[in-house]
This record gives structure tokens, sequence and C-alpha cells, in this order.
């Protein structure tokens, strides 16, 4: 018995061994199949953070007074040190919905997705399509390209009733309830459109919001959103800035439209900007995470999806505790406090947030000793989290069947975050 378990052991273990060399290769080429990925020179971009300081420590740069890296270190210490001032916002007076056809915007230039594109919009000029409703507003941070500015969201209304989701004729007021959605660095339009189609399902309505620097707000010059995480570190910076601020102001709309629970969905780099606005803003009272890190700077460094930025840097001579710490004012990690104390129960709030986080074993891109990073500091905080793993990497967890996967653990975590929420404020009344 002994030896046929000793078998057994290292039978699971070659076949173990197997399958992570088959998945780091599957998960590399999906990270290096696209051709338009651009290696741009360091670029300090102080210009983007002018009013932050940006000016002041551009000039020390140009006088000779600080280097640039000792300048942007020295940013990135006043935003750690006053993290609300710098993502202080007014609330934009300019919201509306507009009826538009729905667009690819895609990020690559792989002959089966430009022909995808090509058919869209050969559908939208025959009618073959429907429009769709979008909120946009102006962004309450600017930065040089006005399409950025200009702040776009698939509007996704529940269609079902409150009694027909009850399943009950008992006349008690549903609330309303509503998730926003942040995809992946470089997702086309259409990404995660699906799991919205699904929360409405369940009668939760969901903003499907464009990221700084994509789709329709992607500036004419680009193929990929490279402007959201380039060499340009003050553009870096203002981007995460700018998407921070942009779920904000979402919820103050959906707040003026009648809307009391609200939640976020972030992936990857979405779990970043949408992380530093729920440390920001106690509104948010759930959290899905879908690959999720403690340093914006150790992600660039080692992530196989920005091999082209960290050699920018390198050119330059940087470290990784260098680029770590000169993209400190934008990494989880600095706001972990924050986040904890905004998700603690409150008298508006009964519960403490709910918080899902999903990792993958095989991960190039968000390494997997960051994640578990992320899931310690949870646990030194008292954060109710859920935590999900899944059998493959970042980029094949867009692939069959690992998407079915996730889709459930994100799907039955909202579903059950939201039915917890509706029965307290039951209680409550």
């Amino acid at each position: 018995m002994t030896c046929c378990r000793g078998w057994d052991g290292k039978l699971v273990r070659m076949l173990g061994k197997l399958y992570a060399k088959w998945m780091f290769a599957w998960e590399t080429a999906l990270t290096t199949r696209d051709s338009n990925r651009v290696e741009r020179p360091l670029e300090w971009g102080f210009d983007h953070l002018a009013d932050f300081g940006g000016d002041e420590l551009g000039a020390k740069v140009a006088r000779g007074e600080m280097t640039g890296l000792q300048a942007m270190l020295a940013l990135n210490a006043r935003i750690v040190a006053d993290p609300h001032s710098f993502l202080d916002y007014k609330t934009p007076t300019d919201f509306r919905i507009e009826m538009r056809y729905p667009e690819l915007y895609p990020t690559n230039v792989r002959p089966e997705t430009l022909e995808q594109e090509r058919e869209w919009k050969r559908m939208a000029e025959v009618g073959e399509l429907r429009k769709e409703p979008f909120l946009r507003f102006t962004s309450a941070v600017r930065t040089p390209y006005p399409e950025n500015d200009a702040v776009n969201a698939r509007w996704y209304e529940e269609p079902v009733s409150s009694k027909q989701l009850a399943g009950s004729s008992k006349d008690e007021r549903r609330p309303k309830q509503a998730m926003i959605v942040m995809p992946q660095w470089n997702a086309d339009a259409f990404s995660h459109n699906a799991l919205c189609e699904m929360f409405n399902k369940f009668g939760i309505a969901s903003l499907r919001l464009s990221k700084p620097y994509h789709d329709v707000r992607r500036p004419a010059e680009l193929e990929r959103s490279d402007y959201a995480v380039s060499a340009n570190v003050g553009r870096t910076i203002a981007a995460c800035r700018q998407a921070v601020t942009d779920i904000r102001c979402c919820i103050d709309w959906l707040e003026s439209q009648g809307y009391e629970q609200i939640g976020v969905l972030g992936t990857s780099l979405g779990s970043a900007y949408t992380f530093i606005a729920a440390a920001m803003d106690p509104r948010i009272r759930v959290c899905a995470f879908n690959h999720a890190s403690t340093q914006f700077g150790d992600v660039v460094w080692t992530g196989q999806s920005t091999r082209h930025v960290k050699s920018a840097f390198e050119h330059a001579g940087l470290t990784q505790d260098e680029v770590r710490e000169m993209f400190a004012g934008v990494s989880p990690m600095t706001y972990m406090e924050d986040f904890a104390k905004t998700g603690e129960a409150q008298p508006e709030y009964p519960l403490k947030r709910r918080v899902l986080v999903v990792h993958a074993t095989y991960d190039l891109t968000f390494i997997r000793k960051y994640s578990l990073e992320v899931l310690r500091n949870f646990r030194e905080r008292g954060v109710d989290f859920v935590s999900k793993v899944l059998p493959c990497g970042h980029y094949t967890t867009g692939e069959w069947p690992y998407k079915y996967l996730d889709g459930w653990f994100l799907g039955s975590f909202v579903w059950g975050s939201f039915k917890r929420l509706r029965e307290a404020g039951a209680e409550k009344k």
C-alpha cells in the first residue's frame, strides 16, 4: 500500500509539473501574440500633474536642482502623505445618456479582430444593430486629450421588477442596486459586457466604465491604450487619478438616479483603480477584484504584459525598487489602511464591505506572490474577504474553460453580497 501511495504521489507531481509547463507556455503565447506593443523612452511627465506640484518639481529638474527620479519620488511622497487632496474632485454637471451604436475599438491588429470590427461597423450602417445607452460626462480630471476627458460608460439598467425578483407579492421596497465594472488594460469595448448582462438578470444595474485612454476615449494616434500605463510616469499616475475620480462620479450619478447599494468589479488594471476608489469612498459596499496585486511598480517590472515598459525603465538605468517607489502614489498597498477603514460598518452602512479576490496560480502578469500579499494584508486588517483561485494564468482567464469558472466566482459572489445587503436593509427598517 505504501508503494502504491508513493507511486500515486509521484504521478500527481509529474502531472502537476506538466500542467504548469503547458500553462506557462500558453500564457506566454497569449501575451506575445500582439505585434503592436511599443517601447517608448522614459518621460517624467510632470506636466500631467501640474496642479499637485508637478510644475514646481519639473522646474527644479530643469534648473538642475533635482534629478527627475528625485522629483518624482518627492511627488509620490506628497500623494502618499495626503491622498485625499490628490483624489478630491468636483462632481460634473453634464451627466447625460447618449444612444449610440456599440463599436469594438480593438487594441490588436490581428486579422480576425479587424474583421470583427469591420462586421460591427457594417451591421451599424445597414441597421442590423440597435443603439444602446451610454452615460457620458466630462471627467473631473482633465488631460491634454479631449477625447479622453469625455467619460464613457455603457448603461445596463436593471430590467426586472422588484416583485418578480423577490418571488413574492410582499409590498416591500427593494433597494436599487448597481455595479460599476472596469475591465482589464487594453480591453476592447465589448469586454465584460457579458458580466453586466448577468448582473442584470440578478436585478442589479451596471455601468461598464471605459478606463482612461480606452476604446472611445483612446486618442487617434494610438492603436493600443498605451497612455494608461507607459514609461511616461506622470501620465500613468494621472490616468489612475482620473480613473478613480471617474468611478466616484459614476456613483454620484447612480445616487442621483435613486441607487442606494453600489459595488465595483475591476479586472487587472481595473482592480487597482477600483481598489483605490473604494479606499476613498465608503459608498462602495461590494468589491470584486479579478486579479489583484499590492505594488503598481512591481507589476510593471515583473509582468509579461508590461515588459516593453520595463525595458524603457531599464534602458534609463532604473531599478525595480526605484520603479516601485515612483508609483507608490497609485499602488494599492498605499491605500490598505484607508480601504479597511472605509469598509467598516457605519451607521449608514450596517454591514462591513464584502470583498472578493480572484487570483491565478500560473499568472505571469500579476505574479502569484503579490496576490498573496493582498490576502495577507486583508487578513491583518480584518477585511471581510473571500479568496478564489483559478488554475490558469492572467490571459488564460479569458479562455475556455477558465472564463466560465471565473464568471461563476464573480457572479455568485456579487449575487450573494447584494442579497445580504438587501436583507440587512430590510431588517434595519
